[in-house]
């Protein structure tokens, strides 16, 4: 067996000592007699494997106790509909940033629930961040939500907004990549599939006093408040992706935990953008003062030689490197299970490359 890099937005690559692990458990677990995927979800066994995990992560990111972990569905699509329908509390009006594809998303759909005042939209044209000092905020916004990393375009928050409404952001490409706190936020949610696990579950870490005022048309199953009393299990929960993601909160703490998640995540960055900045041959469109560390676009002096760099780059085992299909060029998704290795592997491919073609 050959594994290859895979530099995948998502779903993205997973640590192999999770996989082994994951693969050693598949029919039979700590002798239960069924696999993880039969058990049911309020029987014994799964309840301990939920519970661990919930309590890995709360030490991982320092959780306050005064916030709820929740293990929902839905993605972090489903959460741009869920956010409004919690947060909005009586209130009207929410408060938006458009940094990218994805805020776009969350944007277009809490307009369904509430009037959006976007307080502030990268420039046409421009990959980068608005200074919060020309931002147009609210006078009594709900919340303000913003995407910490948007996973397209590679554009990243490098600092935390300061308003006096919650905060809720969207970090399914950034949460657990370094530390973070926790209290700054009203409401984190992520998809799985790039730091956590596989896709199918979505983490959702809320603070008490958020809970409780979903509007009346909220689905249960996005109703903070009622998932929260049923310790995210209301309904049926994906049950095997949660106990993945458990297997990867334990290898990220065996793993010197986030610090040292983020010491490697700033590393693998660098050296990726140093061999783009030192080429002519390659360019990344990014406002330097917010390049993502997880997901970093890169175009080639000649577009006509993307297909062919893609073909090389599949032969020489570095996979998954298209640019998404709305912007094209290249992207590298560097997340935490991505190693050294495959980035030193990249750079000196396209170091190559860039030899044979320029």
């Amino acid at each position: 067996m050959a594994r290859v890099f895979n530099f995948s937005a998502g779903p993205a690559v997973l640590p192999e000592p999770v996989l082994q692990r994951a693969a050693e458990e598949m029919l039979e677990w700590h002798g239960s007699g069924m696999s993880v995927m039969e058990m049911s979800h309020r029987g014994k066994q799964f309840v301990e494997i939920a519970s661990r995990a919930e309590q890995t992560l709360r030490d991982l990111l320092q959780v306050p106790d005064n916030y709820r972990v929740l293990f929902l569905q839905g993605g972090a699509s489903g959460m741009f509909a869920a956010a409004p329908l919690n947060l909005l509390r009586g209130g009207r009006v929410a408060d938006y940033v458009n940094t990218g594809a994805w805020s776009k998303k969350a944007i277009a759909e809490a307009k369904k629930y509430c009037d959006v005042n976007v307080a502030a939209a990268s420039p046409e044209g421009r990959l980068t961040i608005p200074p919060q000092a020309e931002w147009k905020l609210s006078e009594q916004p709900a919340y303000l939500h913003y995407t910490p990393n948007e996973t397209i375009s590679g554009v990243e928050f490098h600092w935390v907004p300061q308003v006096d409404v919650p905060l809720v952001v969207d970090m399914s490409s950034t949460i657990l990549s370094r530390p973070i706190n926790v209290a700054d936020y009203g409401m984190i949610y992520a998809g799985a599939q790039k730091n956590i696990g596989p896709a199918g579950i979505t983490v959702v870490i809320v603070r008490d006093d958020l809970l409780g005022d979903a509007m009346p048309q909220t689905p249960a199953v996005w109703d903070f408040k009622a998932q929260a009393d049923a310790d995210s299990m209301l309904n049926t929960p994906p049950t095997y992706a949660w106990y993945i993601a458990g297997l990867v909160f334990e290898w990220i703490r065996e793993h010197g935990g986030l610090t040292a998640m983020g010491e490697r995540n700033r590393r693998k960055a660098d050296t990726l953008y140093q061999a783009i900045d030192q080429s002519d041959f390659y360019r990344n469109p990014v406002d330097p003062d917010c390049r993502s560390w997880m997901n970093v676009p890169f175009i080639l002096a000649d577009s006509e030689l993307d297909k062919t760099f893609l073909a090389e780059a599949t032969e020489a085992g570095l996979q998954t490197l298209a640019g998404h299909r709305s912007v094209g060029g290249m992207r590298a998704s560097l997340y935490n299970a991505m190693p050294q290795e495959g980035v030193d592997a990249l750079v000196s491919f396209m170091q190559d490359f860039a030899r044979r073609h320029g």
